[in-house]
């Protein structure tokens, strides 16, 4: 590996409803993923609790201050030396609301960059599943970029996917690297995940880490799985399947520059306004020439 490259680790989990059980199954797969030659490491959205009822979660959540799961990434962070990226926690800020927040930690143990979700998940799907990621969080109101040792990176979480002008935005501040961590449904995975992924990173020339929930989990949730890494290409470089592990790649991000220097849509892009055409036509009257 030389000094330009780095090597990159995603967590798939299989969060359940209690956050000790949570915490213990993460910090092992980071561990281990640090063993292996990580430099940065990403967890999945909800590493903490993967919870619907909002008595569950708001008995087994806290703000971030108090949150034990934090306090212990942070220390872990120290300890390895490594940019941890906890992909996103649900932390208390309120008695009726939480955040879906992502949280990156530096070697030294420091919080350098928080991503609170902007875009809730409220839909009803084919198979009648529904979720209202509302009722139990409140959205964010801000992209968030961050400077990673090489390069920017890009914070957002799960359903943001679905936003391509927040991937733009964050391309256009500076990233190279855009971390959709996530807990995909099974259902719209099956049907998206990889195509969307694949866009992100082929129309912003950026690198794409998106670490995943897999599995059946014990609220009886079916997420999707399949943590990727793609290239600016749009090349699939790592993927999961739906166990617990780890993801890995070398990134080279001289590859951005490649990509960007063959389609290179981000000095190309225009702002413009959206019109309407006029509801009845124009008629212009025939004028005589004055003599």
């Amino acid at each position: 590996m030389t000094a330009a490259t780095f090597n990159a680790a995603l967590v798939q989990m299989r969060s359940g409803l209690d956050p000790q059980a949570n915490l213990d199954s993460a910090v092992k797969l980071i561990g281990e993923a640090k063993a292996r030659g990580a430099d940065y490491v990403q967890t999945p959205e909800m590493t903490n609790i993967l919870a619907l009822q909002h008595e569950h979660l708001f008995a087994a959540i806290a703000p971030e201050e108090t949150d034990a799961s934090l306090a212990t990434f942070r220390e872990l962070a120290r300890k390895l030396a490594l940019h941890l990226h906890i992909g996103s926690l649900a932390i208390r800020v309120s008695a009726e609301k939480a955040v879906n927040r992502s949280l990156l930690i530096d070697p030294k143990g420091e919080i350098v960059a928080r991503y609170d979700k902007i875009h809730m998940f409220d839909v009803d799907l084919a198979n009648g599943e529904s979720y209202r990621e509302s009722r139990n969080y409140r959205p964010g109101d801000f992209g968030v970029v961050a400077d990673l040792p090489w390069g920017r990176l890009g914070l957002t979480i799960c359903y943001d996917l679905r936003f391509p002008a927040l991937y733009r935005g964050l391309a256009e501040a500076g990233a190279s690297f855009l971390a959709i961590p996530a807990a995909f449904t099974k259902q719209t995975g099956e049907a998206h995940w990889h195509v969307l992924q694949r866009a992100r990173a082929i129309e912003n020339g950026c690198f794409i880490f998106a670490a995943a929930q897999g599995g059946r989990h014990e609220n009886g949730r079916d997420t999707f799985g399949h943590s990727l890494i793609v290239d600016p290409w749009g090349r699939i470089l790592a993927e999961g399947d739906t166990e617990p592990g780890i993801v890995m790649a070398t990134i080279d991000p001289a590859a951005i520059t490649a990509a960007r220097g063959r389609i290179p849509s981000l000095q190309h892009g225009r702002r413009f306004e959206i019109i309407e055409p006029m509801a009845e036509p124009v008629h212009l009257r025939s004028v005589k020439n004055p003599t």
